[in-house]
């Protein structure tokens, strides 16, 4: 099974090195060296735009009292349900030339014309980084306010005593222990930035994951997107070499069994201002503002987006997103828990194998997925032309069953390990107890397991399923023809310049996102205070 979900991160390389047309040297002399500048820019752009807004915001709602605090501690949390494509159509639409922003400039000081100001240019490779900081620095807020919450008491008091005010106290004691999440956030981070193809699209930005669109369906040679795919692999190779490494060499532990409630700070007047404002800015830069202009968009052209069609893609969307969320789900549980029975350095090998499609950019995962896809039904094709006379088509690369292989190979990783952590906490004794009783190990994982799992569980299928929900690049490529969902549907409109008709649509994508934001944000909120226990 692992071996399967890993057939199209196998073809990539295969196809890059043994292409039908080798344009490996043209793309080196042209474009090549220009994606890989612009795709390295917007990396350490929102490298630092996530950084500051995440471990910032995550440090002052855990160690610092001001008011608003108690609802900044979930809201931080909300631009996480917002794709950074529709954040960047709402914000084009808001700030270009005849957008309302500018209006409202040109109004107020009388100006005519665009030579008559300056106005920062929206569409542009600042532009991509601030749309994409704004919605994925919850990645790096969730983890810091978690590593924050679970940092030992001991460690600060001691810090106190060797002089370190609260400002030194995070700079000498709390960053450091918190600096393989915080790693851990970026390079989730620069994935989904990897990933993105609506945003750097829409603002013509031309980074490899465009390259490998323009390559592929404009120039029509899917080995040099194949070779484009391969440096993005790289890129991909190198964050998760750096975040391991980051996790490898710092380690930390508890000094107590139980955790003793954390020192806050009380922050009067002008601070207190400061630190609420900036818990303020990113949330509605990343949720607030997106989410009105959504609502009054889809109040204002009901009518016009409510049509059949619309309802085909929202149905097109659950259907595909939930067929993906319980397969993904049923494989993560097979190979958990074969892993848990077997053990042994093999089984773990393959399984961890299994999970790095997550890693791999949604554009690069679609060429690895219709190489053996289109293979096997030309292969198929031929048997059956040749010895029954009559032509099967395209059975599997030409259907959803593209988008859904696509889907649980990029999201196994998620339902993974949420459902591996779930079993981890379950004693072995348990297992022991079953056998005693007669139970062998399917009848131990039904009776016993499951039950005890059965949140994480849950949770890995709520979290797939929203992932697929907004998941673009894979699936405009993979889509069979005349099919659309949600987020391709809000695509093709918003790069019509009708971003308004698309509204409806993207607002359902940004509510749908929002269910595991609320949970995720319940669990780490509880996370210290069932440890104290």
């Amino acid at each position: 099974m692992a071996l399967v979900v890993a057939v199209p991160i196998l073809g990539i390389p295969w196809l890059a090195l043994f292409p039908r047309e080798n344009i490996w040297p043209h793309l080196v002399s042209t474009v090549l060296p220009g994606y890989v500048l612009t795709t390295l820019g917007l990396m350490l752009g929102v490298t630092f735009g996530v950084l500051t807004m995440g471990v910032t915001s995550a440090w002052l709602v855990t160690m610092c009292r001001f008011p608003g605090r108690r609802i900044f501690e979930w809201a931080l949390l909300l631009p996480m349900a917002v794709p950074a494509y529709v954040i960047a159509y709402v914000y084009t639409d808001l700030l270009e030339y005849a957008g309302p922003m500018q209006n409202f400039v040109r109004y107020l000081f009388g100006w005519q014309s665009a030579a008559d100001y300056w106005f920062p240019e929206i569409r542009s490779l600042g532009g991509a980084i601030a749309m994409m900081s704004m919605v994925l620095y919850p990645y790096v807020y969730l983890l810091s306010r978690a590593a924050f919450l679970e940092q030992s008491v001991d460690l600060l008091d001691a810090g106190r005593t060797l002089g370190c005010g609260p400002l030194a106290a995070f700079f000498r004691v709390s960053l450091p222990m918190a600096r393989p999440s915080i790693a851990t956030g970026v390079a989730l981070a620069l994935m989904e930035t990897l990933n993105d193809v609506g945003t750097v699209d829409f603002f013509a930005v031309h980074t490899l994951t465009l390259g490998i669109y323009d390559v592929w369906l404009n120039m029509g040679n899917i080995g040099g997107a194949a070779q484009i795919a391969m440096v993005m692999l790289i890129f991909v190779i190198v964050l998760l070499t750096i975040e391991r490494q980051s996790r490898r060499r710092h380690k930390h532990y508890q000094t107590s069994g139980r955790l003793k409630e954390l020192p806050s700070h009380r922050l009067d007047g002008g601070r207190a201002y400061l630190a609420f404002v900036a818990c303020l800015l990113p949330v509605a830069a990343g949720f607030v503002v997106p989410m009105g202009v959504l609502v009054s968009n889809s109040f204002r052209y009901f009518d016009e987006s409510w049509t059949p069609e619309f309802l085909r893609y929202a149905f097109n969307s659950l259907a595909l997103s939930s067929g993906a969320a319980v397969a993904a789900i049923c494989i993560a549980l097979l190979l958990a828990y074969g892993k848990r029975l077997v053990g042994g350095r093999l089984v773990a090998s393959a399984v961890s194998f299994a999970s790095v499609g997550y890693a791999v950019p949604g554009a690069v995962l679609a060429i690895g997925v219709i190489i053996p896809l289109a293979g096997f039904d030309n292969t198929l094709d031929a048997f059956m032309r040749e010895h029954f006379g009559i032509s099967t088509g395209l059975l599997f690369s030409g259907t959803v069953f593209a988008i859904l292989f696509a889907y649980v190979v990029r999201f196994l990783a998620i339902a993974l390990g949420s459902v591996d952590s779930s079993l981890a906490k379950i004693t072995p004794a348990m297992d022991m107890a079953a056998r005693t009783l007669g139970h062998g190990p399917i009848a131990t994982f039904f009776k016993v397991h499951f039950p005890l799992i059965r949140g994480g569980v849950l949770i890995g299928v709520l979290v797939v399923f929203v992932d697929c929900m907004k998941e673009l690049p894979a699936t405009l490529i993979l889509r069979p023809f005349n099919f659309d969902t949600l987020a391709t549907y809000v695509y093709q409109f918003a790069s019509d310049e009708l971003i308004e008709q698309a509204s409806l649509g993207a607002l359902g994508i940004v509510v749908v996102g929002l269910i595991p934001v609320v949970v995720l944000s319940r669990l780490i909120t509880g996370t210290r205070a069932m440890q104290a226990i």
